[in-house]
């Protein structure tokens, strides 16, 4: 694997030189170009040093990392976020399936994600998830914003709106569209239960996760039965029966 150009974007010093040590003992393809402690210094390292990839912290003084994104017209290089837990950035990032790791740093994690941006390289990946979020982020309609869904070919780009339904297979699940076509993805349920809570879908069984847009019918009963658009009929879990209601309160 060829050499990445790397350069890193984080106020904190104790972090910079954590990642610094880190990336020359497990990442020997990884060469530091340079460092910046905040928003204005990384894009002048960033436009100065054009590197191949940016470990960029979201929360910074004076601006944040999607600050720093929109600078640019177009990104011509991959980003790994860095960031504390944050409910908001992990949702986001989950969304576009941006790179990211968390803090404290584990070394496993960090050289999964530098493969993972060194297999995008070798195979010239032209769609950058980085673009994907900050289009989310322009978005204000919850139902408009994009999901990138990790392919074993690639990736394709859909438009939440467009999901009528997923459903659990085991650890892969399944994405059912409005056109009665279906995707199905490597990745578990629970993984898209917590990305997608707040943007108007909901669990309603251990199996089913449901745009809240696409009920047409909620039958009583012990738990009861929703019907959805496109005429698929789904049985609603007593134990999440209350959380569907409440959706539904006028």
């Amino acid at each position: 694997m060829k050499t990445l150009k790397a350069i890193l974007v984080e106020d904190e010093e104790a972090s910079r030189v954590t990642l610094r040590n880190y990336l020359a003992k497990y990442c020997p393809t990884v060469t530091l170009l340079g460092e910046a402690a905040n928003v204005n210094e990384g894009y002048q390292l960033i436009v100065q040093k054009k590197p191949d990839v940016v470990f960029l912290d979201i929360e910074m003084p004076y601006g944040n990392a999607f600050d720093l994104l929109e600078k640019f017209e177009q990104l011509d290089f991959e980003v790994i976020f860095v960031t504390a837990f944050s409910k908001y950035a992990l949702e986001a990032l989950n969304l576009s399936a941006s790179n990211y790791l968390l803090k404290p740093l584990n070394i496993d994690q960090l050289i999964e994600a530098v493969e993972k941006v060194q297999t995008g390289k070798d195979q010239r990946s032209m769609v950058k998830s980085s673009a994907i979020l900050l289009e989310n982020l322009a978005i204000e309609n919850k139902q408009l914003k994009k999901m990138v869904l990790p392919m074993l070919d690639g990736f394709e780009v859909v438009v939440l709106k467009d999901i009528v339904w997923c459903e659990a297979n085991d650890n892969l699940t399944e994405l059912h569209f409005v056109d009665g076509t279906k995707r199905t993805v490597c990745r578990t349920l629970k993984f898209y239960e917590n990305v997608l809570r707040d943007y108007d879908f909901i669990r309603i069984h251990k199996s089913h996760i449901i745009n809240l847009n696409a009920v047409k019918l909620y039958r009583k009963g012990k738990g009861g039965e929703i019907t959805l658009n496109n005429g698929t009929h789904l049985k609603l879990s007593p134990t999440r029966k209350a959380a569907f209601l409440e959706k539904f309160v006028l």
